[in-house]
């Protein structure tokens, strides 16, 4: 059964349409915060990153009655940066030596010095170090130098830069709750942001990885039933059910009755022009082509306002939960003291599943600081954007695309906002065990032959993917860093 599991593409599929991560972007524009700082920023061009707009911070005092100490600020803004220029292009620099007046140029020159000449990853740290300590000045005058360093058609640091460079200015232009609603972003036309999904899937293999470890698990549980009820919390195109669909098709002694209840979100619902029942009729019209009994039920609503009523669970079907990418951004016991993350889990454990099918980025930027979150999520998106460089070149307009509304937005989510407003809440696979024990689950053992198909699968792309099992847990990893996990309860 495991080589049915394998992804079909959607050429093959015709109409069936491929399943994305919830990628996303944000732009802004004329943003202020509470101190009457603002920032003009990002064009409407299609490239929406620094290569065709002035992004560095523009901070000016909007009271007129300030006009004459904007002027000295900008005088001493002037100097400064001149002064960093200097030790940029690395001339002698003891002339500013001993003048009282130089002091706390000193301090930003010596982190500058220190730093080798045009190490991107090395200033984007140090950019990363001054908004966390609410240095303006050196924010201001390493933006100014990231704005020469970054790329959106340079190599994957030089790009991943440009984004990360985005969500350090919307940090410094804005606080609180009005950081989520200053990232203003350009979203295409439905269908371009579909066959922007489609080309991710294509592009990068995690997403495929995810789908297949978890249909292999729920297949593996399914052995032998007559009635099947899988729930998938984030359901998308439904494009993940495709392949489990035709592998009950052609197992011994028939296909069970299958029954999908699918959970929507706005932005597959906007991508695929309309509701869950373009869903619901794509897979009918599959199930029927193979002679599979099949029901489909769409629930419209978010995980955070699901219970138990809307998920119409039946006696005498076997049920299968699939949680996919989804659970990380429900907010958890940091955010609010509703602790959807942990309550869901618990509604699902009543439901009495035979299997739940976890998989998640293997990423530590929950309940991090700002600084090593901004760290954390520096090393993992670099690997990440390394890996696209492997399917698409670097000019090709389509990996532009792929980038800016499909990766951009989660990682500028990431190191802009907070509270309620930073929905991209990763956590490591350990941190996710402990929640699925206290949930009252068990790990449930993978399958052997299922995993080895998905590795080969993986090493097709490129040699440097590798998919290893540990600990009851299957991962992808580019090189020596794990990007995504799977894994199964009961």
């Amino acid at each position: 059964m495991s080589n049915t599991l394998c992804y079909q593409s959607v050429r093959e599929l015709d109409s069936y349409s491929l399943q994305p991560l919830n990628p996303q972007i944000s732009t802004y524009n004329n943003i202020a915060n509470e101190n009457g700082y603002t920032i003009q920023h990002l064009s409407e061009d299609l490239y929406c990153t620094l290569e065709s707009s002035s992004l560095i911070a523009n901070f000016s005092p909007n009271e007129s009655s300030l006009s004459h100490q904007q002027f000295q600020q900008d005088v001493e803004l002037k100097h400064k940066l001149k002064e960093l220029e200097t030790v940029m292009l690395g001339p002698d620099l003891d002339f500013l030596e001993s003048n009282d007046d130089n002091v706390e140029i000193d301090s930003w020159r010596q982190i500058i010095e220190a730093m080798p000449r045009g190490d991107l990853k090395q200033v984007l740290v140090a950019c990363a170090m001054a908004v966390s300590n609410n240095d303006v000045l050196m924010a201001q005058l390493l933006m100014s130098e990231l704005r020469q360093l970054v790329s959106v058609f340079g190599d994957p640091v030089e790009r991943l830069g440009a984004y990360m460079l985005e969500g350090l200015v919307a940090r410094m232009s804005a606080s609180g709750n009005s950081i989520y609603m200053s990232l203003k972003f350009r979203e295409p036309a439905s269908f371009e942001l579909l066959s922007c999904m489609h080309a991710v899937y294509e592009a990068c293999p995690y997403f495929k990885f995810g789908c297949m470890s978890a249909n292999g698990a729920i297949a593996e549980a399914m052995k032998g039933e007559r009635r099947v009820h899988i729930i998938d919390f984030r359901v998308g195109q439904g494009s993940q059910w495709v392949p489990l669909i035709q592998a009950f098709a052609v197992q011994p002694g028939g296909p069970p009755h299958i029954r999908i209840t699918g959970l929507d979100d706005s932005r597959s619902a906007y991508a695929r022009g309309g509701g869950l029942s373009i869903v619901g009729r794509m897979l009918s019209k599959l199930a029927a082509h193979l002679n599979v009994p099949f029901e489909f039920h769409g629930v419209s609503k978010p995980g955070i306002e699901v219970r138990p009523a809307n998920l119409r669970v039946r006696p005498g079907e076997a049920l299968a939960v699939n949680f996919a990418f989804v659970l990380h951004c429900m907010p958890d016991e940091s955010v609010s003291t509703e602790n959807h993350r942990d309550r869901l889990l618990r509604m699902v454990k009543g439901l009495g599943p035979k299997v739940v099918t976890l998989v998640e980025q293997e990423c530590n930027t929950n309940t991090a600081p700002f600084y090593p979150r901004f760290l954390e999520a520096l090393d993992y998106y670099t690997a990440m954007f390394e890996s696209i460089d492997v399917t698409l070149p670097r000019d090709h307009k389509e990996r532009i695309y792929v980038e800016q509304h499909c990766l951009a937005r989660d990682v500028v989510n990431v190191i802009a906002c907070e509270g309620t407003e930073r929905v991209e809440r990763h956590e490591p696979i350990g941190k996710w065990r402990s929640r699925f024990e206290m949930a009252g689950f068990s790990r449930r053992p993978l399958n052997s032959l299922v995993n080895g198909t998905i590795g080969g699968l993986m090493k097709s792309h490129c040699d440097r993917y590798r998919v290893e099992e540990r600990d009851g847990a299957l991962y992808l990893g580019w090189l020596n860093r794990d990007l995504v996990v799977s894994c199964a309860w009961k």
